[in-house]
């Protein structure tokens, strides 16, 4: 936790150093003072598209569990990660804020330690607090500012990156070796930590990110043997995701099991688009895209104490509406909280959001990703704390991340953006010689994004363009720091 900080500025040189921003009191009331807080588990996939289900009508893999949970709780129709990578929208929904306010533009880039996160925000509520399985958005070493444990998170089991089966991952900073099918592996983590918390009068926060179907895909062999007809890595990335599915239902399961499952919100999503030459996307384009194919991901959320029918929505929701959303359903409000991205979805929840009440804006930065080979570097921190050593390289905490060393222009926005106005979707693309270029499609119409609209909507692309473009100038207000600066 931040709370107890004093914030303050220091210029070095050419960079701001500014500490781990303090968590002011919480207005931390129920909604409804006579029912208790849900507990919450939020349930992310590693590059699985909106088309990598069989509810979506994929035609051969089977997620039989996907399905039904599908088919009786929320499903989100329209649903999108806050960026086409991983660690970006990883960073959405610990903040609810675009990860490019917080300079997290690809994968391998990090957290800021001033940023509030879900979890700490939660425990001002009374939270207890794991995440289990993929990090990815900062060491998972003991001693980094920006690990689950200086996050937020009371118990962590993680990943600085995917992992496959039978990983090294880390405990609460030390390295422990495992071994069984990767998905199951974080769901039996995360089952322990909710077992022995089902029966506190506290609610608990349970983070659930699997390293699955990322790259390199290697599938049990009976989850091969399903799709013996496809060519071999086709056959291990859909086992993949059917070892994925298979441990989301002992998961849900569980949570009945115990008894919990009417007050626990579940909710799963992906973290981008599905992948080029394998996956199934949501429209044009694929991960790494701005394009729906590249945002669009499949979202399905259970709360059966307050939604005890199926519904479908095809209101437009985003990754970083996780956070508001949760901190309403908790009753929390932060004195100190920085401008959000994201908005609330507990009116959709409760029946009263027929439209997004606020567009939804998209920045893909060119900063390029940073390498984090996770397999490599767990290895490495093994073998240095069985020699006695409690960290493999001090370089690996990214300690960098504490300080802005870099100020962005605040009116100029390299790379692709786009400002979604349901139906309208407007694109900016600025080259690197800072010319832009524009397309708007009317996604209600057109959702391959094929039939540029922009000559013949002049007036809708002027308004677009405007709301587009202060957003980024806010954006990249928060990305210098100047959120941290009150």
């Amino acid at each position: 936790m931040k709370t107890g900080r004093r914030c303050f500025l220091k210029t070095l040189g050419a960079g701001i150093t500014i500490a781990a921003r303090p968590i002011a009191s919480s207005t931390a009331a129920s909604n409804n003072p006579g029912r208790p807080k849900p507990n919450i588990v939020l349930c992310m996939a590693d590059d699985q598209g909106w088309g990598d289900m069989a509810y979506n009508g994929h035609p051969v893999l089977k997620t039989p569990h996907f399905d039904a949970f599908a088919s009786s709780t929320l499903r989100f129709d329209r649903f999108y990660a806050a960026a086409p990578v991983c660690s970006p929208t990883r960073g959405s929904v610990m903040t609810g804020r675009h990860p490019n306010r917080f300079g997290c533009f690809k994968w391998g880039h990090t957290l800021r330690p001033q940023e509030i996160t879900l979890a700490e925000a939660l425990k001002t509520a009374g939270y207890i607090t794991g995440h289990f399985g993929k990090w990815h958005l900062g060491s998972v070493e003991s001693g980094s500012p920006v690990n689950p444990g200086a996050s937020g998170f009371d118990e962590w089991l993680s990943a600085p990156n995917f992992f496959d089966n039978d990983p090294i991952l880390s405990r609460e900073g030390n390295a422990v070796s495992l071994q069984g099918e990767s998905s199951m592996l974080t769901v039996d983590a995360a089952i322990d930590f909710i077992r022995r918390r089902a029966e506190s009068p506290r609610p608990f926060l349970a983070v659930v990110w699997f390293g699955s179907p990322h790259n390199p895909h290697i599938a049990l062999d009976d989850d091969r043997r399903l799709y013996s007809h496809e060519k071999e890595n086709v056959q291990h990335f859909y086992g993949e995701i059917t070892a994925m599915d298979r441990a989301f239902g002992k998961l849900r399961r569980e949570l009945r099991d115990l008894g919990i499952h009417e007050n626990t919100i579940l909710w799963y999503c992906s973290d981008n688009g599905g992948l080029p030459n394998l996956g199934a996307t949501g429209g044009r384009g694929y991960k790494g895209q701005i394009y729906e194919g590249g945002l669009r991901v499949p979202a399905m959320l259970e709360w059966p104490a307050r939604l005890p029918d199926p519904v479908c929505s095809a209101v437009p929701c985003c990754t970083s509406d996780i956070y508001p959303t949760l901190l309403d359903v908790a009753g929390v409000s932060l004195e100190n909280q920085p401008p959000l991205d994201g908005v609330s979805l507990l009116p959709l929840l409760e029946g009263n959001m027929s439209e997004r009440p606020a567009p939804i804006g998209f920045w893909d930065h060119p900063t390029r990703g940073i390498s984090t080979p996770s397999k490599t570097w767990m290895a490495d921190l093994l073998q240095a704390q069985q020699s006695g050593r409690q960290y493999s390289q001090l370089s690996r905490l990214r300690l960098e991340s504490a300080v802005i060393s870099q100020q962005y222009p605040e009116d100029s926005f390299p790379g692709h953006a786009a400002w979604l106005d349901w139906p309208w979707k407007l694109h900016r693309i600025q080259s690197n010689d800072g010319a832009v270029q524009m397309e708007l499609y009317n996604l209600a119409d057109d959702p391959d994004e094929s039939n540029d609209l922009l000559e013949s909507r002049p007036q809708k692309v002027q308004t677009m363009k405007t709301q587009l473009e202060n957003w980024l100038a806010s954006v990249a207000r928060s990305l210098n720091g100047k959120d941290y600066q009150d």
